[in-house]
C-alpha cells in the first residue's frame, strides 16, 4: 500500500489554553513515525510564549493547533449533522455566522459545539506562521482527546486530565463534559506503556489526528485556508512519492534490461559456438532459444521457489501467537499492487507473507513480532500499519514477513 508513504510522518501538536487574566499556558508534543510505531519525541510543558518554541523544535514543523479558554464558547447541544447559517442562530443567537470558525464534534446523540471568532483565532495562527512553523488544522477544546482515550490507562466512564472532566457512557460516547481547573487526574496516565503528563494529552492527540488524518475521523474546526495548506501539502508529499516510485521503476527496468541483455549476449555467443560446431541451422537455434523462454516463463507462472513447504511456515507463525491476537487473514507472495498497476500486469511480492488480524493492544502484536524473529527462516517482519476500530473496539493490523 502507498498510503502511509503519503501521511505527515512527523508533527507538532500545539495547546494553547487562554487564561481570564489575558495570558496564556502554551504545551506543545512533537510526535514522528518510525518502524511504523507513532512516538513521542520532544515535549514543552506550560511554555507562557509561542517564541520559546522556536528554541525547541525546527521551522517548517508540521503543526495541530488547539484553542481553549477564554474566548471559546462551548456548548451541548442535540446531535446537529452540520452547522450552517440556518440554524447558527438556534446556537448563538444575533451573531453572524461568517465571524467565527465552528468546530461540530458528534459523539452519539449529542454535539458538543465550540466556537471562536476568527479574529482571535487568526491571531494565534498568524504567530505560529511567524515562527517559521507550518499550521494545517485547527481544534478547539479538549474533544480530539477522543481518538487516543483507547490508548489511555481509563477503564471507566469518566475521564479527568489537566481540569476537563468528561462523562462516557458504557458505548464510550461523550455524555457530558466540564472544566474544573483545580482538578486533575486522579492517578499517572500512561499512552500504551509510556507515562505521559496530563497536560499534554491534548498537544500528543492533535498530533496524532494529523499524522493519521487519512484514516481516521479529524476532529477540527472549518478554517479553509488551514484545509488549503494541508490538502497542498498532501499533494506535495504524493507528488514526491510518486517521482520517486517512477525513478526506482525506470532504475530497475533499467537494471533488468541491463543483465537480460548481458545473458542473452552470454546465451548467444554460446549458441554461435554450437553452431560453428555442429552446423545447425538457424531454425534449431530459434527453437532452442524459444524453449528456454517458455521454460522460464512457465516456471514463473508457477511460482516456483525452491520447493518451500509453506504450510510449516504458516504453522510455526500460529504456534508463537499470544492468546490476545488472532488472524482473520494470511497470503503467501501477496499481489503487489503498486508494481501491478504501473506495469499494467499482474506482479506478486516474492518471499512474503501478508498476516491481517485483530488484538485490542498492540502490545500482544509487538510481543508476537519479536517471537517470530527467532525463526530461522525470517529475514524480516514488520509491522506495516495498526489502526484501532471504534466500532469493533478491536484494534486491525497487518504484519509483513519476509522469507
Amino acid at each position: 500500500m502507498l498510503e502511509p508513504y503519503y501521511r505527515i510522518n512527523q508533527a507538532l501538536g500545539i495547546s494553547i489554553t487562554m487564561l481570564q487574566n489575558g495570558n496564556s499556558l502554551i504545551n506543545a508534543c512533537g510526535v514522528v513515525v518510525k518502524d511504523n510505531q507513532l512516538n513521542i519525541e520532544k515535549k514543552v510543558i506550560e511554555s507562557e510564549t509561542v517564541d520559546e518554541l522556536s528554541k525547541h523544535f525546527p521551522a517548517k514543523s508540521s503543526i495541530a493547533l488547539n484553542l481553549f479558554g477564554k474566548g471559546v464558547l462551548q456548548k451541548q447541544v442535540e446531535k446537529i449533522e452540520e452547522i450552517d447559517q440556518n440554524n447558527f442562530a438556534q446556537i448563538l443567537p444575533n451573531a453572524n455566522f461568517d465571524d467565527f470558525y465552528i468546530q461540530n464534534f458528534i459523539s452519539g446523540n449529542k454535539s458538543f459545539v465550540s466556537i471562536i471568532r476568527k479574529t482571535e483565532a487568526d491571531k494565534w495562527i498568524g504567530l505560529i506562521k511567524h515562527q517559521g512553523f507550518i499550521p494545517l488544522i485547527l481544534s478547539l477544546g479538549p474533544f480530539p482527546a477522543k481518538n487516543i482515550l483507547p490508548q489511555l490507562n481509563i477503564y471507566n466512564g469518566e475521564v479527568v486530565f489537566d481540569g476537563h472532566v468528561i462523562q462516557r457512557n458504557e458505548q464510550s460516547e461523550w455524555i457530558g463534559y466540564n472544566y474544573k481547573e483545580s482538578v486533575s487526574a486522579p492517578f499517572p496516565l500512561k499512552i500504551e506503556s509510556e507515562a505521559i503528563n496530563e497536560k499534554l494529552i491534548i498537544a500528543y492527540a492533535i498530533a496524532f489526528q494529523l499524522v493519521l488524518a487519512a484514516k481516521i475521523n479529524v476532529i477540527k474546526a472549518n478554517v479553509n485556508s488551514l484545509e488549503t495548506a494541508f490538502q497542498n501539502t498532501i499533494s506535495a508529499k504524493k507528488l514526491r512519492v510518486k517521482s520517486f516510485i517512477i525513478l526506482i521503476t525506470f532504475f530497475v527496468l533499467l537494471l533488468v534490461n541491463f543483465f537480460v541483455f548481458s545473458w542473452l549476449n552470454i546465451s548467444n555467443t554460446k549458441l554461435a559456438g554450437k553452431v560453428s560446431l555442429s552446423a545447425q541451422s538457424t531454425n534449431d537455434i530459434q527453437g532452442i532459444s524459444d524453449q528456454v523462454k517458455n521454460k522460464e516463463s512457465l516456471l514463473k507462472n508457477l511460482g516456483w521457489d525452491g520447493g518451500i513447504n509453506k504450510s510449516v511456515l504458516i504453522d510455526q507463525l500460529a504456534s508463537l501467537l499470544p492468546p490476545e491476537v488472532s488472524w482473520s487473514e494470511i497470503t503467501i507472495n501477496p499481489l503487489d499492487q503498486s508494481t501491478s498497476r504501473i506495469q499494467k500486469i499482474l506482479q506478486f511480492m516474492d518471499g512474503k507473507i501478508k498476516v491481517i488480524g485483530t488484538s485490542e493492544r498492540i502490545i500482544p502484536v509487538n510481543e508476537w513480532i519479536a517471537r517470530a524473529k527467532t525463526l530461522k527462516w525470517v529475514k524480516n517482519i514488520q509491522l506495516d500499519s495498526y489502526t484501532y476500530n471504534t466500532e469493533l473496539n478491536t484494534g486491525q493490523f497487518m504484519v509483513i514477513i519476509d522469507y
